[in-house]
């Protein structure tokens, strides 16, 4: 059976995700009802800026230069659409960019 990860917007009338750990979250965050927006997909556009309270990989060289331009005073701050491979229960607040 296959390990389940549980996805939270504390916060928010939004009810939590189950999904299958190592899932790419921007895929599971459309197709189902949560509080985060995407646009480019890519890690340009900031639509997606969101604070993950959870122990996740660390953003990519590219990811860090937009956060720190976005977002450099939230140390936990992520673009949703570059988490793709989430290992363990995380919160998730949106952001303003």
């Amino acid at each position: 059976m296959a390990e389940l990860c549980k996805i939270s917007f504390p916060g928010s009338d939004f009810v939590p995700i189950i999904l299958e750990c190592h899932q790419s979250l921007s895929e599971h965050l459309t197709i189902q009802n949560s509080p985060v927006l995407f646009a480019c997909r890519t890690g340009i556009c900031g639509t997606c800026l969101v604070e993950v309270i959870g122990d996740i990989p660390p953003p990519q060289p590219e990811e860090q230069e937009m956060l720190e331009t976005l977002a450099a005073n939230y140390p936990n701050a992520r673009l949703a659409c570059q988490i793709d491979d989430v290992t363990v229960n995380i919160e998730i607040r949106r952001l303003k960019g």
